[in-house]
């Protein structure tokens, strides 16, 4: 099981898509889910509509970080603006980051992430039972926002398709996720292509160190 840190490694809520988390994320080793938008004619990091301050974060600063440690660590790029295509192919391609996917978009925009060959993330919750673009797409982002819902079963197909597979945790959503987590961890253990097979989460460590 491949683990993500959501918004980087943060510790208090104030950490939470900043240099200090993402640092800690890349030091550890961890993969790591990012939210981007738009600012003033520039990609940022922000996962509600930003404001320029000075803790305002490039998503060009974010990709250098990235590039000083690991680029071969995955990337969950989850993006919040409609139409950012041809600014984000183009920091891709400067910083040359091939393991990433991009996720969340409305589908008239995931749509036009496909026509650009972007590696798409589809989503598939209880709200959204047959995911969108799903042949196109790369893999898989399997949220459970209620519910647990997700079986070995469910995680197999997607495999067995060729796509990967990142489960969000519980936790996320505000759910106690001990209870889950074993259940994943049963199920991992029953699937041999782990390299496919991802969690994000905002308990990195105590991650690594359960489904190791």
């Amino acid at each position: 099981m491949i683990v993500l840190s959501h918004r980087g490694y943060w510790i208090s809520d104030n950490e939470k898509n900043t240099v200090t988390a993402f640092k800690r994320s890349f030091e550890l080793g961890f993969g790591t889910e990012t939210d981007i938008r738009d600012l003033n004619g520039e990609l940022v990091i922000s996962h509600d509509i930003p404001v320029l301050s000075k803790t305002t974060i490039y998503v060009q600063e974010f990709f250098n970080l990235y590039r000083s440690y690991n680029k071969d660590l995955p990337l969950a790029l989850n993006v919040k603006s409609d139409g950012l295509q041809t600014q984000l192919r183009k920091l891709l391609e400067k910083y040359e980051i091939s393991n990433y996917f991009v996720f969340d978009m409305s589908i008239p925009d995931g749509l036009q992430y496909h026509k650009h060959g972007f590696n798409v993330f589809t989503r598939q919750s209880e709200y959204e039972v047959r995911p969108a673009y799903y042949d196109e797409s790369v893999g898989v982002w399997l949220d459970e926002f209620k519910s647990h819902w997700i079986s070995t079963e469910v995680i197999a197909d997607h495999l067995k398709n060729n796509k990967k597979v990142c489960i969000v945790s519980p936790e996320l959503h505000k759910r106690k996720y001990h209870e889950e987590w074993s259940d994943y961890k049963k199920m991992s253990n029953l699937i041999t292509n782990q390299n496919n097979l991802m969690i994000c989460t905002d308990k990195p460590e105590e991650a690594r160190a359960y489904f190791k």
